[in-house]
């Protein structure tokens, strides 16, 4: 590659985005590259006598992966759009979500432990999430804080007040 591209190609890399853009995030995006390797997917059962215990919201809750785990700094203040799952902290008399712990990965935080802190997103949003349709992924849209928050299902490396809530959807191949 020529050296003229290669520093236009990394000068680029490294512009913050305008206020308008929104750039869409992955979650592997919310680890610092020098932090310690973690799980993020959900634990497996190996005492299948343990499983209704799991899958019981009544159930104890189980202990999360890594409460403090590094962020990515760089993150606050971007305009990002994130696809996940919602696990309800707040809904309304009308059955709507206002406050959530977006997490990467289905049953997060309620049939298997929480992932760790940089991989969970306390969002506040004003309309909300019908209550019904929290089985399906969402794509959510907002400015994006490096702070850390507490609920009593998990602490969040990262806070997001949503502007935008819409359905994940596959592309079509």
């Amino acid at each position: 590659m020529h050296r003229p591209l290669l520093a236009t190609l990394l000068l680029a890399l490294t512009l913050p985005l305008s206020a308008a853009e929104v750039r869409e995030l992955n979650w592997s995006e919310m680890v610092p590259a020098d932090a310690p390797a973690q799980a993020v997917e959900p634990a497996p059962i190996h005492d299948l006598s343990q499983l209704a215990d799991a899958l019981s919201e009544a159930g104890p809750a189980a202990a999360q992966q890594s409460p403090a785990a590094p962020v990515v700094e760089e993150l606050h203040g971007q305009r990002v759009k994130l696809p996940g799952y919602i696990v309800p902290l707040d809904v309304t008399d009308e059955g709507r979500v206002t406050e959530f712990l977006l997490v990467p990965y289905f049953g997060a935080c309620i049939h298997v432990p929480p992932p760790p802190s940089n991989q969970i997103v306390h969002v506040t949003a004003e309309l909300g999430v019908l209550l019904d349709a929290l089985y399906q992924p969402f794509w959510i849209e907002g400015p994006l804080k490096v702070e850390q928050s507490s609920s009593e299902l998990a602490e969040a490396g990262y806070q997001m007040q949503a502007d935008k809530i819409y359905a994940y959807e596959l592309p079509d191949s």
